[in-house]
């Protein structure tokens, strides 16, 4: 994976999806929105999973470079 990918998906999952998941929470309450809990736990979840993948990908990465 590109440093420039890696970046563009850890701002993903640390700003967009956690953003996104609240936002839609809140305005589901406000407003009535169906599938609060259905909308932001599977926001939750693709986002706990990109997490994992990008932190073995940084793990892999500083194992190539030797920093451990």
């Amino acid at each position: 994976m590109s440093n420039k990918t890696y970046d563009k998906l850890k701002w993903i999952a640390q700003y967009l999806l956690p953003a996104l998941g609240t936002l839609y929470f809140a305005i589901a309450g406000i407003w009535g929105l169906p599938y609060g809990e259905q909308v932001v736990g599977t926001i939750t979840a693709v986002d706990t999973f990109l997490g994992v993948i990008l932190g073995v990908s940084s793990a892999n990465y500083k194992k190539l470079r030797g920093d451990d």
